[in-house]
This record gives structure tokens, sequence and C-alpha cells, in this order.
């Protein structure tokens, strides 16, 4: 059921067009909202404490912005925020955002005529009650050879900038490129559509947690 149809609204912390358009698929109306947080400075060894964490940093810091704006009141409805976050894991190493040309250049023809994993979570916090209910998912993507010419042509675009682990799995020069995905692929652009609705559902009905003990899993 869609946001427009029901008793709840929908917050998506994410700038990621790809995550606003997978929500747009799952029929759901929302508005977007942006964290301004320091990604470098929260550091976690496995992927998925990675990705909850950042998710979670994330949550905290638009609830924050809602708070300070008054925007935060009691109403007719209930509304959640939705918040994510991807990484990459290519031989054993997390893979984030390349910072630079040459890295870019290093993530993608790593991948190339080789596989990756990617490590998506996903967090709906209850921002009438608090509550909030998390979990993450994974995937695999397998590759054919990439050549030079649509590295070159990627990173002049800047598309690797504005992607965990460098490359859009979606964007019509990577597509060619992908020989398998073992996994959902919406997994892989940012936001698992069964994983987000399973958590819909479920933080639709949280209490309101004891002080001290997040409701998360």
């Amino acid at each position: 059921m869609a946001a427009g149809e029901s008793s709840f609204k929908l917050i998506l912390g994410s700038s990621s067009m790809a995550r606003q358009r997978i929500l747009s698929e799952m029929g759901y109306e929302f508005t977007i909202m942006t964290a301004d947080i320091d990604e470098k400075s929260i550091r976690k060894e496995k992927p998925e404490d990675l990705v909850t964490a950042l998710a979670e940093a994330k949550a905290d810091a638009i609830i924050s912005m809602l708070q300070n704006t008054g925007i935060i009141e009691e109403d007719a409805h209930t509304t959640l925020l939705i918040t994510a976050d991807t990484v990459v894991v290519y031989k054993g190493m997390i893979r984030e955002k390349p910072s630079s040309e040459e890295e870019a250049r290093e993530y993608i023809k790593g991948y190339s005529g080789g596989h990756a994993a990617v490590v998506g979570s996903v967090l709906v916090t209850n921002l009438r009650t608090g509550a909030s209910k998390g979990g993450w998912e994974s995937a695999e993507v397998y590759f054919h050879d990439i050549p030079d010419e649509v590295i070159n042509n990627l990173i002049d675009e800047g598309i690797p900038f504005k992607v965990a682990g460098g490359l859009m799995l979606e964007h019509p020069l990577t597509l060619p490129f992908v020989e398998a995905v073992i996994g959902a692929t919406d997994t892989v652009m940012g936001l698992s559509k069964s994983l987000t609705e399973k958590l819909i559902q479920e933080a639709l009905f949280l209490q309101s947690s004891p002080p001290g003990i997040p409701n998360v899993s």
C-alpha cells in the first residue's frame, strides 16, 4: 500500500537517485532529507557492522535536524524515517566511495573479469515512538572484462565517486559488463525492496524502547 493511501508518512534519508527510484517502484510517496555526517569517522571491521552503524548515524543526524527545526510533532500520522548504507567488499577489503581518480580506476580494474560482494543496510525509525528496526542483506556481482575505455568514460562522468565501490551497476556503461548477480539487484543498487518492506511493516508496530536499550536488530 502506498504511503499516500495509508496512515503513515515516509521520509527517505538519502540523496541517492537509485534509492529514490527503488522506493518509488515500491509504490510509496515520500519526502527526502539528507544527513550531514562524517562517514569516514565511523569505522567497523565487519562490513555488516559498518553499514548498520552508518545507517544509524544518518538516522540520528536527521532526527536531530527535525527536532531542532520543530518539524517532529504529534499529528494524525505516524512518520517513518528510512536510512541506508552500502559498501562493496573486494578480496576481504571494505570499499566505500573512491576518493580519487586513481582509487576509482584501481577499484574498477579489480572488478574486471572478477567479482565483488555488496553489503547493504536498511534502518526504519518510527519517529512517533522513537523505536527502530534494521537489518542488512548481501549480494555477489560477477563481471566480464571491463575495457579501459569504459573505465575512462565512467571516471570522466564522475560516476565512481557517487557510489560505494565506484561502480554503478545500473549505469548504461556498466550494465553490459555485468555477468551475473547472485542475490537481489536492488540490494546492489542500494535499497533491498524485500528488506525495506519488512522493516516498514515491523516499524509501524514497534513500541518505544526503554532508555539506553535501542530496539534495533
